[in-house]
């Protein structure tokens, strides 16, 4: 580390005006858009007109004699889908629909999947938050970390830190930036490789988390367009995640060092930030024994679901469901056996964050009683206050997708011109990346992205033989790549202060500058993964394959 007394070798510079060139068009446009409730709001009263005119035009689709005959006839009363397969656009005005808007609006609320699935799982989450555990666990992991695996240690925390969502942005960046001028390397270096990890390899973990249970609720909506039956695997990507990370942190590790690192130039330093080492404070004994004992409760979570699964009576392992007997000729798939495990995955990593976080924090001292306890909990479902808005208006715009039929319409005629063009399904796989990236840009929600993607681009795929996991899978790559060169990001204002604490004059082009390199290489390697997933035909999670067929159709 640097000598505090020597003499820093500093140069004045002026700052560039970030309201400029490329960047700066992209923030003045990107400001300018309305907040996401109202873009939804604005998105319904464009498919209200768009759904009148198509309707008195005549649109509609034609399904193929195969898929209708793997089509109950439950779904196809659901979409007005005649004996020959034609799907009329369906006008949102007219009687029945205007009646359905009304009536149902209650149930087109609470019914939105993503909204259960998310509330159940921040239920605990936001007890191992507040409790401390989440931030304990990130500063033991890094703060332990050998100097020269700095880099990928923290690139590795910040990955699997995404299960903490907000904390690992407002608790690891600051601390690696620390971390790393304590180690006399440049502390926006470090700033850096916590970013990317964080939030450009949103979709990169070690296990699922609270973003599969909010991306795969809206999964499940989109896949009971084609089939009403198809149950969303919490699991779907797991294989697929695992691997992204194992691809990104040799990733991460080279471009902080290679790139990012050499182009900062040596950091000395100076004036206030001459005591940052007295930051990093070691963990206390009472949150060392917080993260014994959060230990201890997450392998009793563990304990307990595998002895519901495989126990006594197997509750969550439904063996009528496909006997081997049956499984044999190949009328049903053994993974149907585990439903009701897949399904139950809400529920336990609930149960996991709260049993974790309660221990974590009666040893630690930030929970005394069960007040406390249920205080967190309730402090958990306020800050989901401005999702249930947002919720509520995304939850309207997938219905009425839905019943003016366009979503399904829209799908099919994007199949027959996929199928019609000749284009490899890899290759068409990678450029569904390249566009989730680019939207990416000028709309930041992940919910939010793949609620107005998700209606059209996993019918679509269902039709082409990719599954809905498949879907999903592809379009979480491009979502994370571009999220560290976006000023549109909401967490990308809070990075700017943070690397400000280091260097004054950083503004918002150097922090986008900064985090390119990243961006580029995230999804150049997220391109390949997908392209040759597709290639290889790997399953992308337990009971998740690539490809689909529609149930009853052959050939």
């Amino acid at each position: 580390m640097a000598n505090s007394d020597t003499p820093p070798v500093s140069k004045e510079t002026t700052p560039k005006d970030p309201t400029k060139g490329f960047l700066g068009w992209v923030e003045r446009t990107g400001n300018k858009l309305p907040d996401p409730v109202f873009i939804f709001f604005y998105l319904i009263l464009t498919l209200v007109v768009i759904s009148v005119i198509v309707a008195a035009l005549g649109g509609s689709a034609t399904l193929s004699e195969q898929v209708m005959g793997g089509m109950p006839d439950s779904q196809k009363a659901r979409f007005s889908i005649g004996a020959d397969g034609v799907i009329p656009a369906m006008s949102l005005l007219s009687p029945e629909n205007i009646s359905r808007l009304w009536v149902e609006m209650p149930k087109t609320f609470t019914h939105f999947h993503p909204l259960g699935y998310v509330l159940v799982v921040m239920l605990g989450a936001g007890v191992a938050e507040r409790s401390g555990l989440f931030s304990s666990a990130m500063r033991s992991a890094v703060r332990s970390a050998p100097l020269f695996l700095l880099t990928p240690v923290v690139a590795l925390v910040a990955m699997i830190g995404n299960h903490a969502a907000d904390a690992a942005y407002v608790v690891l960046i600051p601390l690696a930036g620390v971390l790393f001028a304590s180690a006399g390397r440049h502390p926006l270096a470090g700033i850096a490789a916590a970013f990317a990890g964080v939030s450009g390899g949103f979709s990169a973990n070690i296990s699922p988390g609270q973003l599969d249970a909010l991306l795969y609720g809206i999964t499940q909506e989109a896949g009971e367009i084609l089939n009403a039956d198809y149950q969303a695997n919490l699991l779907g990507n797991w294989y697929f995640i695992a691997t992204l990370m194992f691809i990104y942190l040799p990733l991460i590790w080279y471009v902080t060092d290679k790139i990012i690192e050499p182009r900062l130039g040596k950091w000395v330093a100076e004036g206030e930030n001459a005591s940052y080492a007295n930051e990093d404070k070691p963990l206390t004994d009472a949150q060392k024994k917080g993260l014994r004992r959060s230990g201890l409760a997450v392998l009793g979570i563990v304990a307990l679901w595998v002895a519901m699964t495989f126990g006594p009576g197997t509750p969550l392992i439904n063996e009528a469901a496909c006997p081997p007997d049956v499984a044999a000729t190949g009328v049903c798939s053994p993974i149907a056996n585990w439903t009701p495990f897949l399904t139950s995955l809400v529920a336990g990593f609930m149960m996991l964050f709260l049993a974790a976080g309660w221990a974590y924090g009666k040893a630690a001292g930030t929970i005394k009683d069960h007040r406390d306890l249920v205080e967190m909990m309730a402090e958990a479902m306020k800050d989901m206050g401005y999702y249930l808005v947002l919720a509520f208006a995304a939850a309207h715009f997938v219905a009425m997708f839905e019943w003016s039929n366009l979503g399904l319409i829209s799908a099919v005629h994007g199949a027959n011109g996929i199928e019609a063009s000749g284009l490899p399904m890899p290759i068409l796989l990678g450029l569904i990346v390249l566009f989730s990236a680019l939207i990416n840009l000028f709309v930041g929600s992940a919910s939010a992205k793949w609620a107005l993607l998700a209606p059209v681009m996993v019918p679509m795929l269902m039709l082409l033989g990719i599954s809905p996991d498949g879907a999903t899978a592809v379009y979480r790559v491009g979502d994370g790549a571009t999220n560290i060169i976006t000023p549109l990001m909401v967490y990308f204002p809070l990075i700017l202060v943070f690397a400000r604490r280091w260097q004054k004059d950083f503004g918002l082009g150097s922090l986008t500058a900064m985090m390119i390199p990243y961006s580029i290489w995230m999804l150049i390697t997220g391109v390949i993964l997908v392209v040759a997933w597709a290639f290889l035909g790997f399953d992308l999670g337990p009971g998740a394959p690539m490809a689909y067929e529609l149930p009853g159709v052959a050939g």
